[in-house]
């Protein structure tokens, strides 16, 4: 049998203490379920949230143990977030990129190369989770599937618009 336990500042605390804590804390960063889809869905806004809670004593593994400690491990950070501040029944990974592939057939508005390159970046993020979505990843992501940036490219069209087909699909993901 193992404990979690957590520091907060120099006292150390429960998992139920940590759990309530964050959950007292959370109207802070955000006052309703769309605030915090809206932010999740941005990689820019994304990551300043996360910094944010970070300085408050939030750091990622904090956060990741709070997956852990939410039973929410193959699921999406932001189902974790929103569950603790929501109660709302988490999605796995598995099945948002599955719901997030259908929405983005649906509306037809990337071409088929572009969709063949969501589709992968959909796999890598049910792999690893939402740090898969982080802009910095991109070019690791276009060597992945292409080989080359350049390769990426000639599929994929210029980098400007690489980059806002990677930014605006995830608004389909959440």
């Amino acid at each position: 049998m193992t404990q979690t336990s957590f520091w907060d500042k120099d006292t150390l605390i429960s998992a139920e203490q940590f759990l309530h804590k964050l959950y007292g804390e959370l109207p802070a960063f955000f006052t309703n379920e769309q605030e915090l889809r809206d932010i999740w869905s941005d990689p820019d806004t994304r990551k300043k949230f996360l910094e944010k809670l970070e300085q408050a004593g939030y750091g990622y593994e904090k956060l990741k143990d709070l997956q852990q400690l939410t039973n929410t491990q193959n699921s999406d950070l932001f189902d974790a977030l929103e569950y603790l501040a929501y109660n709302v029944e988490p999605l796995t990974r598995v099945v948002r990129a599955q719901r997030a592939k259908e929405k983005i057939s649906e509306i037809k508005r990337f071409e088929d190369k572009q969709e063949a390159f969501l589709n992968f970046v959909l796999d890598k993020y049910v792999e690893t989770g939402v740090e898969e979505l982080k802009q910095d990843n991109l070019p690791e992501l276009i060597k992945l599937k292409y080989k080359t940036i350049d390769d990426g490219g000639k599929e994929l069209g210029r980098v400007e618009q690489i980059k806002n087909i990677f930014i605006s699909f995830q608004k389909y993901l959440y």
